[in-house]
């Protein structure tokens, strides 16, 4: 069985452009799939799997692992992708998957700093003129003003940001690249940063727009502690995160009455179904206002 799943990893490295992890991830799922399948029938292959074998494999995840339905889908994700290129190689005559009902799962609201949290560590984040406090109030404030993933933010360059247009290219997953739009104040605060790394740093070519004290790339970790003591000074959510800022991002312009679809451009989600989790966020934060604030509540 190994056979076939070898070339069907690389094809999505090299045509379908899924990262690394993700190749290992599904790598993983198939082959405990194998394992599960062997060890009932020594001689299973691909061609003769069933629905059937597919629904018990879901059970013995869900009832024997204890896995969550999140965690179910995932390993079904894994294998749909993979039935849908043996068929396309001629390799299997039919696709198990098209019988398999994923289980629901419960999708839960995610976690959101609210405008006037954020104003207000914008106006505390103020006073730190030194690099690498105004390098961190620009993180903070890219995040929350574009959007961005945590990975598309540390894979911009110099040549990512255009002052000029006012709007930052990234490249977001399978290597998809967008246009984002900012604003003044955003720009302001980028030229800020760009003096003070030259003032710090000199004037070379830096591996990356957001740079160390040394001018090194920064790593994933570096920021998500930034984030994460700054969002500390203003919320208690459980939640600190970058992607925290993201959907932040997203339910503030939703607030105020962006139109779902921009969002979803702007976010670079592949179908807006993905972005209107959001419209339950604020459906949420309505109730609340309204608990808050009416007589008759």
């Amino acid at each position: 069985m190994e056979s076939w799943t070898a070339p069907f990893l690389e094809y999505l490295k090299s045509e379908r452009n899924y990262s690394p992890a993700t190749g290992v991830s599904y790598g993983k799922d198939l082959a405990e799939f194998q394992e599960f399948l062997e060890a009932d029938d020594a001689a299973a292959s691909w061609k003769t799997v069933s629905a059937a074998d597919v629904r018990e494999w879901m059970i013995f995840l869900l009832d024997g692992q204890h896995l969550t339905a999140a965690s179910v889908n995932r390993k079904l994700s894994a294998l749909r992708t993979f039935y849908k290129y043996l068929r396309r190689m001629g390799w299997a005559d039919v696709n198990p998957m098209e019988k398999v009902v994923a289980p629901k799962k419960k999708r839960p609201l995610p976690y959101f700093v609210r405008e006037a949290e954020m104003d207000r560590l914008l106006e505390l984040t103020r006073e730190d003129r030194s690099f690498k406090g105004i390098r961190n109030r620009l993180i903070l404030m890219m995040f929350y003003e574009t959007g961005v993933r945590r990975a598309e933010l540390l894979g911009m360059t110099d040549a990512s940001v255009d002052l000029v247009a006012r709007q930052v290219k990234v490249t977001g997953k399978r290597n998809t690249q967008r246009i984002v739009p900012f604003g003044d104040e955003l720009e302001a605060e980028i030229r800020a940063y760009l003096d003070a790394r030259k003032e710090a740093l000199g004037s070379v070519d830096f591996p990356t727009f957001f740079v160390g004290e040394k001018g090194e790339a920064m790593s994933k970790g570096r920021v998500a502690k930034i984030v994460k003591d700054n969002l500390s000074m203003v919320t208690t959510i459980k939640k600190r995160s970058p992607h925290v800022l993201r959907h932040s991002f997203a339910t503030a312009m939703l607030n105020n009455s962006a139109d779902l679809t921009s969002i979803q451009k702007l976010l670079g989600h592949e179908s807006v179904a993905t972005t209107e989790v959001y419209t339950h966020v604020s459906f949420e934060e309505l109730k609340n206002e309204y608990k808050n604030a009416h007589p008759r509540k």
